[in-house]
């Protein structure tokens, strides 16, 4: 809500999160799904270079962010400086349906991703403004690297980080 207009909030929270996945991830990353789609992991991954991609994108994502745009830009610009510099698997997002929420589904949606990434001694980052992720994370091997608030009145953010198991 941080970043993203209330006006029309959720149709706009739906196109930014179909953007990424049908942009970003299937092309540049890698997404898994559970069977009965109640769940999604979407990555970007360094093989994959969706760089360019989020350039073309960032005129339709400020769009998005509407009446937000300025709150978007200085968060993106907040998170950035506790972004790794290293080459990592990004945990970009992750969604549960609510009603199947508390049955295992996002943890067995993510653990293919950094399955994935371990295979290739990668390490596998996220960024998380929701307190109680931080606990799910942390017991999937990753630790958090930054707690920061966002500016102009944003949510506190977690930056995490999980090397590669051998």
């Amino acid at each position: 809500r941080h970043t993203i207009s209330a006006d029309d909030h959720l149709a706009r929270l739906r196109e930014f999160q179909h953007l990424f996945l049908a942009e970003v991830g299937l092309p540049h990353g890698r997404v898994w799904v559970s069977d009965d789609l109640d769940a999604v992991a979407v990555w970007s991954t360094p093989v994959g270079d969706a760089g360019p991609t989020l350039q073309r994108l960032l005129p339709r994502l400020v769009e998005l962010a509407g009446d937000r745009s300025d709150a978007y830009a200085s968060a993106e610009a907040a998170m950035e400086i506790h972004r790794p510099s290293e080459p990592v698997w990004f945990l970009g997002t992750v969604g549960v349906r609510p009603s199947a929420q508390g049955r295992g589904l996002g943890r067995a949606v993510i653990e293919p991703g950094l399955a994935a990434a371990d295979a290739e001694g990668v390490p596998t980052f996220l960024e998380t403004s929701t307190e109680a992720n931080v606990g799910v994370y942390t017991a999937l091997g990753f630790e958090v690297t930054a707690e920061y608030d966002l500016p102009d009145g944003g949510p506190r953010t977690w930056a995490m980080l999980r090397r590669p198991f051998p």
